[in-house]
């Protein structure tokens, strides 16, 4: 393949399936947020102390997780060569 030419599987993501997976891994987070919170109602000792702290930690975690960028490589999009950018309006 020529270095003009891009492939459609090299593209990035689309701009909503970007946010179906950002919403996926946070909501997977916070399921697991809520394990810890019945985990801390349910336990005692030091494993209850584990639980009280996942739950408070977690939400932090989980929106760096999520919003986190996924560099692929060969995401960039090339431009086809009959398109330039166009310049300030005069």
């Amino acid at each position: 393949m020529s270095k003009n030419q891009q492939s459609i599987t090299s593209l990035p993501q689309s701009p909503d399936e970007e946010r179906k997976g950002r919403v996926l891994r946070y909501s997977v987070a916070m399921g697991v947020r809520i394990v810890c919170v019945i985990l801390a109602l349910l336990l005692h000792g030091w494993i209850q102390l584990i639980a009280i702290i996942g739950a408070v930690v977690l939400p932090y975690f989980a929106v760096i997780v999520a919003n986190a960028a996924v560099n692929r490589p060969g995401a960039e999009v090339v431009r086809p060569g009959s398109i330039l950018p166009r310049g300030p309006i005069e």
